[in-house]
């Protein structure tokens, strides 16, 4: 974990934090499994990719991947274009400076089914600004859900903002999109996922 940590004090500058610079810098938002997250990684080895998880099992996982036993974790190869973010993704997108991510992702999140637990959304009208404003103008913020709940507040809240240009989402996995194992399961209990993919409008600033 130490090899692979991004560390807070690179996050004026994420580029640093890379063994080489990245073309570009991506963010996944609880990252799960991790089979997403290194997938992306493999697939494009000329980003950076911060991909952010707090719980143990998902840390875990993820590490299993790039480090299979019986390797030695001290010097086995790791990902030079994947570093962990091990705490809150929104202290991390506060920290960072105005339009560093060219992607954004947020797979399959935590639906806070209960009214009362809606603030805690990633997806909320209070959190949109601030997203937008760690978003170059132009970037791609891809969405994922198959809770019903979770569907209608996406497009409820996406429905009335200035930042982001919404398209309908899509009902099967777009191309470019790695599989995950939370996915196969939602579609094995007969949930249908929805896929969304927006834009950061270029013309609309940030206030403040």
């Amino acid at each position: 974990m130490p090899r692979l940590a991004f560390p807070a004090a690179a996050a004026a500058d994420p580029g640093r934090a890379f063994a080489t610079p990245p073309a570009a810098l991506w963010l996944e938002v609880g990252f799960g499994g991790g089979e997403h997250a290194a997938a992306q990684a493999a697939a494009h080895p000329e980003i950076g990719l911060i991909a952010a998880e707090v719980f143990e099992n998902g840390i875990c996982s993820l590490l299993s991947q790039l480090i299979p036993d019986p390797a030695d974790p001290a010097t086995a190869p790791l990902p030079g274009n994947l570093r962990l973010w091990t705490q809150d993704a929104r202290a991390l997108l506060r920290a960072l400076p105005d339009a560093a991510l060219d992607r954004l992702f947020l797979l399959f999140p935590d639906p806070w089914p209960k009214s009362r637990h809606a603030r805690r959304r990633f997806v909320h009208p209070a959190a949109l600004e601030g997203i937008a404003r760690v978003l170059r103008p132009g970037s791609e913020w891809r969405i994922a859900s198959d809770d019903p709940t979770y569907q209608d507040w996406v497009a409820a809240t996406l429905a009335d903002q200035p930042w982001f240009a919404v398209p309908p989402p899509a009902t099967e996995r777009p191309a470019g999109w790695p599989p995950t194992r939370y996915e196969a399961k939602a579609r094995a209990a007969g949930r249908q996922p929805l896929y969304w993919t927006l834009r950061r409008r270029p013309a609309v600033p940030i206030s403040g």
